[in-house]
Order: C-alpha cells, then structure tokens, then sequence
C-alpha cells in the first residue's frame, strides 16, 4: 500500500504509521471499527447528509458527479474516496477542500490514540480520520465510497437517520479474495455474490438507486433480496418495460446531450458529461437518480447540468496534459486510466475503436488478459512497465508480443512516433505515478 510521502515531519510521522498497519488474515467485520467509533463519540451519527455509493467500476466516478453537482447548487459537500493517486490527502476533501496537512497530522494521532489495542486497517483509521472531521466542520451533505464490498466495509457503520439515498455503480468480479469468500448464508453464484456484498449498504425507508438492467438478471435479483430484507427502497435503472424507475442514453457520445427518463415519461436534456467514455453517462445518470430520489436536500436542474459540465476525475480515461512526461514521445495523445479489471477492459476497449500503443502495469494479483482481451488486436505496442512500491506482472504474463521497460519514462521514449494514441492502464498506483511525473497532481 503507498500512502505517499509528506516534507511535514508530523504528517510524516503519522503516515509511517499508517504504512505499517495491513488488514489482519481473515478479518473483514465491522466490530473493529465500530469500537473505534464508540471510542471517538460516534461522530459518524452527526454528520450533514450522506450519499453513500458502491460498485465495482464507476462509483468514484458517480461520486465526483455528485460533488459537483451539489457544489455547483452552492452546497459545502465533504468527500471521502480511495485510493489516491499522489497523496494521502486526496482520500479527505473537508468542505470542498482537500484535508490540510497540519490538520491531517493532528487527526490521524487522535484516531492512533483512540485505537490503541484495536489494531485497526489502514482503511478503519482513514475512514475514522473522515468521519471525524466530517462531523466537526459545518457542511451541507457528505459524499461517501465505499472502499471494498459494501456489507462489511468500514463506511457502513452509517445508520439510516444520516443517509440522504444509497447508490451501486457497475458490478464486476474484483476482490474475489474478500468478496467471494466463503461464508453460510450468501449466494453461491460468483456475480450474485458480488451485488449482495454491494447491497450491503442498503438501509431501512433511505433510497437505493440502482442500474438495474444493467446488471445480470442473478444481481439484479441478489440486490431485490436484500432490498426486501432490510426495507430499503429500490429504484433501478431500465427501459421501463417492466416497472424500473428511471433511464438514460448519450446522443453523440462525448459531444451531444445526455438525455434522462424516468416512469410516466418525464424526461430531461443534458450536456454531455464531462468524464469521457460511454460508461460515464451511466454513471451520471445514477448521480442524477440519486439526487432527484432523496429528499433532504434541495436540488435545481441547472446544478445538476452544471455539475455534468465541470465534474473531473482523474486517471478515468484522463487526456493528460503537455508535461515532462508525455513530451517524452511524440506529438501524439497519450491516455491515463486506472483501470484493471474485465469490466473496466471493456470500457476502455469501447474508447479507443482503431489501434493504440499500450503501457501496462498490473498488480500481480489482478488478471492479466483484462485489458488486453478487450482490447485485441487494436494493440500496436505492448510495453509493461513496474508499478512503483507493489508487486506487479511480469512481461511474460502478457504474451509474446509483450516487451519489459524499466519505468515509465522508458516506455514513452519507446512509443514509436505514428498517429496512433498512446494509453498508460493497468493500476491506479501506476497512474498516480504518471500524474506525478507529468506534474499534474490532483487537487
């Protein structure tokens, strides 16, 4: 896990501590942190409104629409996501702002203090550290990710009193070390396992937006079980053929409108979103769902259209700018994504229809075909790069036609000089890397 560095000695200090901390074997539950919690005062029972968002792809995307669009109503909205890309200090944005150094220092040696014993995760503190902050400085709604799963995640200690509306993002198979574990009790099937730890964060009369159709028919009936087990109400996305609540499609994708339907035909035109590639207008429209079916906060369509014009995730099919990184090939476009996984493999496979030069870097214990597969024989170069600090695949997990360089630097010095883009891909780690060295830090 790489939780940066800081020239703060203080914040230093504590992120050491935090880099020594992993999640004990066979220990994924929510007692730690709730005892962690019941020892701070449960600040997480007094935080502004929260939209609490799962998946496997997409929700980090489906949480950046939804901070700009409650920011762009005028709203102070606290956010917490993971992973960063660059600093630690990304996973914390208190207030619109992104968690001060000083600030975080403090924190983080309260919550160290208040654990002593409990041998927390990474992830329980973190999350303690958010919820701490959350509940202390004044704003108007809170924005939540879930980190991994959604059951049994750290975040879902949220109780329903705190929760504006629930959402679950695109499902795939991912963390099938945690999230296909064996257990009494939890579906068999690989992906109704999947939406069943998602569903997790479904709670008694809060709103559970959903994309409905678009998940298989043995999800989809997974989320219904637990929807009707804890009395959450659901409403998913579809074509309204048999009684979904609500839909959406991107008329000339990347530069049209986004159009959004919901039952009995009432029906909404939008900018285009932002983020680029055809998944992000579903993931804006899950946002939209989610804002139009809670009710605690007061939402305009020009917030929401504005927030699809100014919404910015990085390393999600991200064009990077002109920097010391992309001057090292030539004049041609080179693309970021964190992506890693099948599902992910298809949306960027959609992205680019011609050939593409690809530098790979993958997590030893993520798929290596997930990107290559999707995207066939549309790859011109092959190089894989390390991921910095982890351990990742070798070239020879790739294939033949797969070439090892030393970093990243190399392999854009090694792009041949044609029209074709380039697509740095494979981990978030290696695209906080390329961010770093192309000097786009993310704020």
């Amino acid at each position: 896990m790489d939780f940066g560095r800081s020239d703060d000695p203080r914040v230093q200090a504590q992120l050491d501590r935090l880099n020594a901390l992993s999640l004990a074997t066979g220990r994924v539950n929510l007692d730690t942190i709730t005892a962690l919690m019941e020892r701070l005062g449960n600040p997480q029972d007094r935080l502004p409104p929260v939209f609490h968002v799962a998946g496997t792809n997409g929700k980090g995307s489906t949480c950046a629409f939804l901070r700009a669009m409650l920011e762009a109503q005028g709203y102070r909205v606290h956010v917490t996501t993971s992973p960063h890309l660059v600093r630690y200090n990304e996973r914390i944005r208190v207030a619109g702002k992104l968690i001060e150094d000083a600030r975080l220092a403090e924190l983080l040696e309260e919550v160290f203090d208040a654990a002593e014993g409990l041998s927390p995760s990474f992830f329980e503190v973190t999350i303690a550290v958010a919820f701490l902050e959350f509940s202390r400085v004044p704003a108007d709604a809170c924005v939540i990710e879930v980190g991994l799963g959604g059951r049994l995640d750290a975040t879902n200690i949220l109780k329903p009193h705190v929760l504006a509306a629930c959402g679950i993002a695109a499902l795939g198979i991912d963390h099938e070390r945690f999230l296909l574990a064996p257990e009494e009790g939890v579906p068999i099937e690989p992906m109704a396992r999947i939406a069943f730890e998602k569903a997790g964060i479904a709670k008694a009369g809060v709103p559970l937006v959903t994309l409905g159709e678009r998940y298989p028919v043995e999800a989809q009936q997974a989320i219904h079980t637990v929807v009707d087990k804890t009395g959450a109400s659901i409403f998913p996305f579809g074509t309204g053929r048999s009684g979904e609540d609500w839909y959406c499609y991107e008329y000339n994708s990347g530069d049209g409108q986004l159009y959004y339907r919901e039952k009995y035909w009432q029906e909404f035109t939008y900018p285009a979103p932002a983020l680029i590639g055809e998944h992000q207008c579903y993931n804006a429209g899950l946002a939209i769902a989610i804002l139009r079916r809670q009710t605690r906060i007061a939402m305009g369509e020009e917030a929401v259209a504005e927030g699809l014009r100014r919404a910015q995730w990085p390393a999600r099919l991200q064009l990077l700018s002109q920097g010391p990184l992309t001057a090292l090939a030539s004049e041609q476009k080179v693309w970021l994504d964190g992506g890693h996984n099948p599902s992910a493999g298809r949306a960027i496979a959609d992205h680019f229809p011609g050939p593409v030069h690809l530098i790979l870097g993958m997590l030893d214990n993520k798929d290596p075909r997930a990107l290559t597969e999707p995207l066939g024989d549309r790859i011109r170069t092959l190089q894989i790069v390390p991921v910095p600090r982890h351990e990742a695949h070798p070239d020879r997990a790739f294939g033949p036609g797969a070439v090892a360089r030393d970093n990243l630097e190399e392999a854009m010095l090694d792009v041949p000089a044609d029209d074709y883009p380039v697509l740095i891909a494979g981990s978030l780690y290696l695209a906080g890397e390329a961010l770093k060295l192309n000097e786009e830090i993310p704020d």
